[in-house]
């Protein structure tokens, strides 16, 4: 099962670069609120650390995907939601998320697929309106 909470580790001594796993979940909560405030390009430079020590953490990782995609680099937001979907192919909002990133990379198919299975996943309205599944 992967990991989708924020990082969290027992406390220890800070590493020589002074970060500790207390930092981590401070900074990634710190990149929830930038994210939330709409400075993406600030949440992406903290989770880069985040994820540096804690390459796994799925959590972190559609942080930074979101966050690559409010700042309109695409091709980064793509690759971040991929490595979160070989994790989880069951994440309906990262089918969601990286299919919406297709479309506004002018890749209509890739995101047609994407949106169908978000929608299969989860059958919310919005999922399905955008899967138009009728087409």
């Amino acid at each position: 099962m992967s990991d989708t909470t924020p990082p969290s580790v027992p406390a220890q001594q800070p590493s020589p670069s002074g970060s500790s796993p207390e930092t981590h979940v401070i900074d990634y909560r710190a990149a929830e609120q930038l994210l939330a405030a709409r400075d993406p390009r600030g949440a992406v430079k903290l989770l880069d650390s985040v994820i540096a020590a804690h390459p796994e953490n799925t959590a972190a990782r559609l942080l930074r995907a979101r966050a690559f995609f409010a700042a309109a680099q695409l091709r980064p937001a793509a690759l971040e939601f991929e490595l979160v979907l070989e994790r989880e192919p069951d994440n309906a909002f990262a089918h969601f998320a990286l299919a919406r990133t297709h479309e506004r990379s002018g890749r209509p198919e890739q995101a047609r697929k994407h949106f169908r299975l978000a929608a299969a996943l989860d059958p919310r309205p919005d999922y399905v309106a955008a899967a138009r599944f009728e087409q």
